[in-house]
């Protein structure tokens, strides 16, 4: 203790940091302990210290280490596998107790967390959360390969946990956990006949790389997982770009001796640091109970297997029936104990009649030979309102596939320690109880189903477009109908025609079959004596035979392989033997798929949903998405669509056409396109001049349509035909370099046809009243342009319609209580005058510019301005109800028509004077009454009723004879270029 005093008094620190200078250890949760005077100095008595074991050695230019001893102690077996930068812990226990049971509960469970590569999860908890896609389908690479190398009736409850530490991402960490619960299985007491070796081989520009790195597989055409033990193949694994078969062959046989290269270093750090194997009871069946099983069962269960008139449910029937008699029989005996393991052996024996009879006799359960395919069915365009969907169906195996496009931004975010950050292409397999007749509930993500879809989803992906061209997010589900086998390779189908369904360009079809195997093995030595390939294989041929090797591929190669078996191992020769039974099925599964549909389908349909991608700067977007996405999302609510904004590309994506144009017009309005001549637009009238009128379209953008662009027909008054606030389609017909856009609405408007010349009289009035109406909409409604021509939006309850049918009373009463009556028109004589000359129709609604300039000159300014600015305010003009009267050959007087008109219509002035004042609307041709306001040298300032005022230009030889307030009949023929109705006299008959 003194000497702890002197070494504090030696210090020269602060108080507070003598403990220092002492030797204490940091202060942590409030206790103080001493520290080692010397990292070199030797432990003291009673330390423990970490003995631990390690193995280094080469894989395909790389150190790959197995480490036991230093952390996890005190499970059954734990190892610790590094490559690089990258480490996975595995440890595998064993429960204590045995529970009855007649099947291996061997559980396996593989781990990411975000720590391994220096990360906080983003989540609300911080926290992991359940297991991901990831992570099921790397238990299952673990389990598929070790669980075979159990011993037979070993029903123990096994635990394996495969943990990341670390990962520099250049190693995918899937295989380094496969080996490393290899090492753990060996170093633990649990029987087990392993070890195997996992290694994954790629093939970069035609030549195979051994433990390829994630950035080699990314540009590599084949991604192959292979375990094996010494002389056997465990599990094959494929992702590829239609690989031929011979290829996959090389590259199986190159894996092979590579993958041996990890099994001589688990051996000797078994050697070294193992525990020595625990003898476990084992549930085995008596050969007592198994020949009276067989002798009871094996030949009523052969002759319900060789009736190929049997079902599948008919089938299971049959045989459950054959298992309750013989329960009976072992319950009146009293047998408890066979009784108990009674199910088995019954299976047992099954397993033995239907492989016998396939190796001896070369049939099936079904009456199928063995390389014979079942019977195929396909339909697409099954669901025509979806993007694409398909009926796919191989005997009493059936699945609907549906399709889903989405924008980009749709694309499943992956939080895996490696590979890419985001997948745009899945599949979901689904397996409802109702396909095997079961009850069932329904929960989370399933082992099989993510195992299923997963196979399936790699053997169309490497047909899919490149995201390049297609950039699109696809979704799959596939809907398992009805099971009897192979429903994953049927799903595969069944998507390639859902695919082309939904009019993505795949290179071709992809098509996969499952192949099985029946083998004939020596008790003795375990070798195989005698085998059989079968194609297409059933549920219960699945079940009692030896492998279940599914392959899918194109005409040209091969894209996926799973391989699951059931024994302790398969010579690779029969695997590869198998390849090219798979591809003559493939072959006859193709055909029937090609017939149905071989090519995209355009889509076309009214209620198909629609995609478009547009390319836009980061200022339109952000003038797009608004302030914290609002205008974004007030777009999505009005319309329905989605919007998907990513890197500069907009993605609408719409449930139908009507959806998409809503969508591409709310848009268009914000954002604008480039203006293109002879592109179609729809937009607003903002402004009305004297020359035109402007319409705002396309992101604010203005045009120019010009007076002489609005109609075929002569258009005297802008207003006359649009008003502010009406929504129009117009065309782009000339652009400068200012900007200036020129539009044309009679561009888009039907040509009038020419009508003969004895007809254009009695037709003119008839053809300017039914282009009255031909543009209707609604008052103050703002469009968005769109870049082609879409439908018209509905008619306003207040618009006009188009088209007014009426009866021939209803023409009648409108006839009688018109305020232009034929009635009313003022007698004229029936005296010729010489010099009158008749003037062609085209003359009566024309007058020269020299006519308007010179009866312009006699009346006041400030009378020619009132009459203008009246007009301008009178709005759209409708035309009154024209007048067919025919011409009276002989001609009168001016000067006399005017007295006998005065005298006539003197007494009816005053009647008839409020409905002249109602008469607000002209256009040429238009027939009524007017009073004369002011004689001028040179015409007449008429008032035409409603405080509007028109002129009359006096003939050279005519005579002058009027008087203020006398009542004349006149026709509307022209207006001046200030906008004043110039108007000719009309006589009894309808002429002037």
């Amino acid at each position: 203790m003194s000497s702890i005093v002197n070494r504090a008094r030696s210090t020269s620190l602060p108080n507070f940091l003598a403990w220092r200078a002492l030797g204490f250890r940091t202060i942590c949760s409030g206790r103080l302990g001493f520290a080692p005077s010397s990292p070199d100095s030797p432990a003291s008595a009673g330390t423990k210290i970490l003995e631990s074991f390690k193995e280094e050695f080469e894989v395909g230019s790389r150190v790959v280490s197995f480490e036991t001893g230093k952390i996890a102690r005190f499970a059954n077996g734990s190892v610790v596998l590094g490559m690089d930068q990258t480490k996975v812990l595995s440890t595998v226990t064993c429960a204590k107790t045995d529970s009855p049971r007649d099947f291996l509960p061997l559980t396996v469970d593989y781990q990411e967390k975000q720590y391994a590569q220096g990360l906080i999860p983003n989540t609300y908890m911080r926290r992991e959360g359940a297991p991901k896609e990831r992570e099921l389908l790397c238990g299952r690479l673990i389990d598929r390969p070790i669980r075979p190398l159990f011993p037979s009736g070993f029903y123990h409850e096994v635990q394996i946990m495969a943990s990341v530490l670390s990962s520099d991402g250049k190693q995918d960490p899937d295989i380094l956990a496969a080996n490393a619960s290899s090492a753990a299985l060996m170093l633990s007491d649990v029987p087990w006949g392993g070890p195997i070796g996992v290694i994954r081989i790629g093939r970069i520009c035609g030549q195979f790389v051994v433990n390829p790195t994630m950035d080699e597989l990314s540009s590599s055409d084949l991604n192959l997982i292979y375990a094996c033990t010494r002389d056997k193949t465990m599990m094959i694994d494929v992702q590829s770009r239609e690989i031929s078969e011979k290829d996959l062959a090389a590259a199986l046989r190159l894996a092979h001796p590579e993958a041996v290269k990890y099994l001589d270093p688990q051996i000797r750090l078994a050697e070294k640091a193992g525990k020595q194997k625990k003898e476990y009871k084992l549930s085995m069946l008596s050969e007592k109970t198994l020949e009276k099983v067989t002798d009871l069962a094996a030949t009523r269960i052969e002759s319900v297997f060789s009736d190929p008139s049997y079902g599948k449910f008919e089938r299971g029937e049959a045989l459950d029936n054959i298992g309750k008699d013989v329960r009976k029989v072992f319950e009146e005996e009293g047998d408890q104990e066979s009784l108990s393991i009674l199910p088995k052996a019954v299976d047992t024996v099954r397993k033995k009649v239907v492989r016998s009879r396939m190796i001896s006799d070369g049939f099936r359960v079904d009456g199928r030979h063995l390389d014979e395919v079942r019977p195929i069915y396909c339909e697409s365009h099954y669901l025509p309102a979806l993007h694409g969907s398909a009926l796919f169906s191989r005997g009493d195996t059936q699945v609907l596939c549906t399709v889903t496009l989405g924008a980009p931004a749709e694309a499943q975010s992956l939080d895996s320690l490696v590979g890419p950050p985001k997948k745009r292409f899945m599949l979901h397999y689904s397996f409802p109880p109702y396909c095997t007749n079961e009850v069932g509930k329904r929960g989370g993500l399933n082992r099989r189903e993510v195992g299923h879809g997963t196979l399936a989803e790699k053997a169309l992906l490497a047909v899919l477009p490149p995201e390049e061209a297609f950039p699109y997010t696809v979704r799959i589900n596939s809907e398992v109908m009805s099971s009897d086998g192979s429903t994953s390779m049927a799903s595969v189908c069944g998507g390639s025609m859902a695919l082309m369904d939904a009019g993505i360009p795949l290179r071709a079809h992809v098509a996969g079959v499952s192949v099985g195997l029946i083998t004939d093995v020596d008790p003795s030595s375990g070798e195989i004596k005698d085998y059989r390939i079968v194609t297409d294989i059933l549920g219960l041929e699945d079940h009692l035979g030896d492998m279940d090797f599914k392959i899918a591929g194109t005409r040209n190669g091969v894209t996926a392989i799973q391989l699951d078996i059931k024994p302790a191992g398969i010579p690779l020769d029969i695997v590869c033997e198998s390849l090219e039974n798979a591809r003559e099925a493939r072959l006859q599964i193709l055909d029937h798929m090609e017939r149905n549909i071989n090519s995209p389908r355009a889509q076309d349909g009214a209620y198909s949903p629609r995609l478009a991608t547009f390319k836009y700067t980061n200022d339109s977007l952000r003038s797009l998405i608004g302030p914290m996405g609002v205008l974004k999302r007030k777009i999505e609510e009005e319309t329905g669509a989605r919007l998907s904004i990513d890197n500069g590309t907009l993605t609408i994506v719409a449930k139908n056409q009507d959806v998409m144009e809503k969508a591409q017009e709310k848009v268009d309005f914000i954002i604008g396109r480039e203006i293109v001549v002879g592109g179609v637009y729809k937009g607003t009238v903002t402004s009305i001049k004297e020359y035109g009128a402007f319409v705002e379209f396309s992101g604010g953008q203005q045009g120019l349509l010009h007076m002489s662009e609005l109609s075929h027909e002569p258009v005297s008054k802008v207003s006359d035909v649009l008003h502010i606030g009406q929504y129009i389609t117009t065309m782009c017909i000339e652009t400068d370099v200012r900007g200036n856009i020129k539009l044309s609405r009679k561009a888009m408007l039907p040509k009038p046809e020419r009508k003969p010349a004895s007809d254009a009289g009695k037709d003119s009035v008839m053809k300017e009243s039914s282009t009255v109406y031909i543009e209707t909409s609604c008052v103050g409604e703002t469009v968005a342009s769109m870049p082609s021509i879409v439908t018209p939006p509905q008619k306003s309850k207040l618009s006009v319609p188009a088209v007014v049918i009426r009866t021939a009373v209803e023409c009648h009463e409108a006839e009688k209580s018109s305020p232009v009556n034929k009635n009313d028109k003022p007698k004229r004589a029936a005296t010729p005058k010489p010099d009158r000359k008749p003037k062609s129709t085209a003359s009566k609604l024309t007058v020269t510019q020299k006519e308007e300039e010179a009866l312009e000159s006699i009346a006041p300014e400030e009378t020619l301005a009132e009459c203008g600015e009246t007009l301008k305010q009178d709005g759209k003009l409708k035309s009154a109800s024209p007048k067919n009267s025919s011409t009276d050959s002989n001609l009168v007087s001016f000067s006399k028509a005017m007295k006998s008109i005065r005298k006539e219509n003197q007494s009816e002035n005053k009647a008839e004077e409020s409905a002249f004042v109602s008469t607000r609307n002209l256009k040429i041709g238009t027939e009524m009454t007017a009073k004369v306001d002011e004689i001028r040298a040179r015409g007449l300032v008429l008032d035409l009723g409603g405080e509007i005022r028109g002129m009359y230009k006096f003939k050279e030889d005519e005579e002058r004879e009027f008087e203020k307030g006398d009542t004349l009949q006149v026709k509307c023929t022209s207006f001046s270029t200030k906008g004043i109705p110039v108007m000719a006299l009309v006589d009894e008959e309808g002429e002037e």
